[in-house]
């Protein structure tokens, strides 16, 4: 496979916003522990660090605190959850498709790097009609590693048929901008996903709030790639 130029996504609240399907899981197992449900729009922020992290967020929001055995056990029965409803609300960020036309058209290759499990990545998608669009879809379970760690993105760059020196990341949250950064790769940051921590505190090269700005930023960092 030729090198290409990549452009390389992270999936939760940057390709897909996906909070009502997982919060909805969040909720199933909270239910079960017989604690109340978590409002989605106070949620949505805690999306981002795995399925493990998301419950552990949403039990200290009550003030409980899980053995790791109970995590585990929770942890199964959010994923058995959320696979059988991942995309009953799931839906692409809107402009998504458009763009990725328009880079499609100037010889963009596309991946995803997520910290969400290969498997429920890849079945995100198929659900969404999406999966075609990308050379590869990588997950924290593909490699080992999740992110910051910029291996998964070397690893998922190479795996898509692509050089770092001419990858670009797109991502709404900490973990996106530290693994670019770490792999030497520009990040374009987006407004409307999932952080804590506004993206723009975090300095992306660029910063977009909607996908219909995404073409543009991708080819002005290019630009600077070829300078």
């Amino acid at each position: 496979m030729t090198s290409a130029r990549i452009v390389v996504f992270d999936l939760d609240g940057t390709l897909v916003d996906t909070a009502p399907d997982l919060i909805n899981a969040l909720n199933f197992v909270l239910d079960r522990e017989g604690l109340p449900p978590v409002p989605l729009h106070s949620a949505r922020n805690m999306i981002g660090a795995g399925a493990r992290r998301l419950i552990e967020r949403g039990l200290e929001l009550e003030g409980r605190f899980a053995s790791f055995e109970d995590i585990t056990r929770l942890t199964g029965d959010f994923i058995d959850y959320y696979a059988a409803h991942i995309a009953d609300a799931s839906r692409p960020f809107d402009g998504l498709e458009s763009a990725l036309d328009d880079l499609q058209a100037l010889g963009y290759r596309f991946a995803v790097c997520t910290n969400k499990l290969e498997w429920l990545s890849k079945l995100l998608l198929d659900r969404l009609g999406l999966s075609s669009r990308f050379s590869a879809i990588c997950g924290a379970d593909t490699f080992g590693v999740s992110k910051p760690d910029p291996a998964i993105l070397q690893q998922t760059v190479a795996r898509a048929g692509g050089r770092l020196s001419s990858a670009i990341m797109v991502g709404d949250a900490g973990p996106d901008i530290g693994v670019a950064r770490r792999a030497g790769v520009p990040v374009i940051g987006v407004e409307f996903g999932y952080t804590d921590v506004p993206i723009a505190d975090l300095k992306p090269d660029r910063l977009i709030n909607h996908m219909s700005e995404l073409p543009a930023a991708v080819q002005s960092l290019t630009v600077l790639q070829n300078m």
